[in-house]
C-alpha cells in the first residue's frame, strides 16, 4: 500500500446546508493540504456540495457513493471527492441563511450515520461542519447541540465538549491549551444548580486522560472558578468551597496535578501564557469567548469520552454569510489536522 493509503480515512460531516458548511468543505478539499493529511469522505449531499463549489469557482470531481462499508470508496481516486447521502430528506431547495426543518433533520442523519461508521470502524474520525440548534428541533430533534447527539450514539455519560488550541505564537504551552466546560448548552440561570462535585471531578479526568493521549507526561490542570474573584471567601457564593475546591482536592488525591479554583480571568490569562496545559471550566462563555478571543480560527471543538475522534471548528453556522462566497475555511482545515493527530495518537 502507498503511503497515502495509509492516512487516516476522516468523514467530514455537511452540517446545516443553509450556513456556511457546503462552502467551506468546497474550499479544504479543494486545496491539497486535507488531501495530504487524510483520506476524506463528505456525508452530506453531493448536489449541494457540486453547488457550493461552483460557488466558490472550485472544481471538485465528486463521486457519489452509497455507503461507508467498502474501504474502496474512500481511496484517492485521481483526486475525487467521495460524498455519501445516507439521508432520505431533501436538501438541494433550502434556502441560504434560513432555519429551516428539513436541514436540521439532515444535518442530524448525516451526524448519526458518520457516527455509526466511526464505531464500526469503517472511518477513523469525524470532523463536524455547523449545525442549526433552532433547525435541528424545527427539524424534531430537540437536542443542544452536536455533543449531546454523540454521546447518545456512543451510549456514553461520561463526556464534555472541549476547545483545543494548538501550539502556535499565541499560547506559550508546549501543548497548546485546552479548555473543557462542566455544563454546556444550558442557560446561565441554571449553571449553579447544575455543578456538583462528581461532574467537575470527571471533567478534570477527561482532560487528564486527553493530554496524555496528546503526548504529555504530566498535564496541568486549572480549574476556574464559578463566581467573580472565586467567591470572595463566600461573599458571592459558595460553590468553590462547597463544590469545586473537594473536587479539586480529590482529584490531587488520585494523583492528577489539579489546582484551584482561581478566578477565570486571571487563571485564563495564566494558561495563555503557559502555567497550565488544561483549564476546566464552569460554563460555556467562560472558556468559549476567552479562546475565541485570542484565536478563533485555530481553536478546535474536540468531544472528550467518546470511543470515536471528532472535532469541529469552533464557529457557527454564519447564516449572515452563507452562500455568498466569502466564508473562510481555515477553523476547517484546523479541526481537520487536529482530528488526524488524534487518529494517529490512538493508533500509537
Amino acid at each position: 500500500m502507498s503511503n497515502q493509503n495509509n492516512l487516516p480515512r476522516i468523514a467530514i460531516t455537511m452540517g446545516d446546508v443553509a450556513g456556511i458548511g457546503p462552502e467551506i468543505i468546497a474550499r479544504a478539499l479543494g486545496g491539497s493540504e486535507v488531501r495530504s493529511l487524510c483520506r476524506p469522505v463528505v456525508v452530506g449531499d453531493p448536489d449541494v456540495l457540486e453547488r457550493a463549489a461552483a460557488l466558490i469557482g472550485q472544481k471538485l470531481r465528486i463521486d457519489d457513493v452509497n455507503s461507508l462499508a467498502a474501504g474502496s470508496a474512500l481511496e484517492p481516486m485521481g483526486g475525487r471527492i467521495a460524498c455519501w447521502n445516507p439521508s432520505q430528506v431533501a436538501t438541494s431547495d433550502v434556502p441560504p441563511g434560513r432555519i429551516d426543518g428539513r436541514a436540521g433533520h439532515a444535518a442530524y442523519d448525516w451526524l448519526v450515520a458518520a457516527t455509526q461508521a466511526a464505531l464500526q470502524g469503517e472511518i477513523d474520525g469525524i470532523v463536524t461542519a455547523p449545525i442549526s440548534k433552532a433547525a435541528l428541533h424545527a427539524g424534531g430533534f430537540h437536542y443542544p447541540g452536536h455533543t449531546e447527539i454523540l454521546a447518545e450514539q456512543c451510549g456514553v455519560t461520561d463526556f464534555a465538549m472541549m476547545l483545543h488550541l494548538p501550539k502556535c505564537s499565541v499560547v506559550k504551552g508546549p501543548w497548546g491549551l485546552s479548555v473543557a466546560h462542566v455544563t454546556l448548552h444550558t442557560s446561565i440561570a441554571s449553571v449553579p444548580s447544575l455543578l456538583t462535585q462528581q461532574g467537575i471531578l470527571a471533567k478534570i479526568h477527561l482532560m487528564h486522560r486527553f493530554l496524555r493521549q496528546l503526548g504529555c507526561p504530566q498535564p496541568r490542570i486549572g480549574v476556574c472558578a464559578l463566581n467573580p474573584h472565586a467567591g470572595e471567601e463566600g461573599l458571592f457564593g459558595d460553590e468553590e468551597s462547597r463544590l469545586i475546591a473537594p473536587a479539586v482536592a480529590k482529584a490531587r488525591h488520585q494523583e492528577v496535578a489539579a489546582e484551584g479554583p482561581y478566578p477565570a480571568d486571571t487563571l485564563l490569562q495564566r494558561a495563555v501564557h503557559g502555567a497550565f496545559d488544561g483549564v476546566i471550566a464552569m460554563y460555556h462563555d467562560q472558556g468559549h469567548i476567552a479562546l475565541k478571543l485570542i484565536a478563533f480560527q485555530k481553536a478546535v471543538n474536540v468531544t472528550l469520552g467518546l470511543p470515536i475522534v471528532r472535532t469541529s471548528p469552533s464557529h457557527g453556522t454564519g447564516f449572515d454569510i452563507s452562500w455568498r462566497g466569502m466564508a473562510n475555511d481555515g477553523g476547517l482545515r484546523e479541526a481537520i489536522r487536529v482530528a488526524v493527530e488524534l487518529c494517529r495518537h490512538r493508533q500509537k
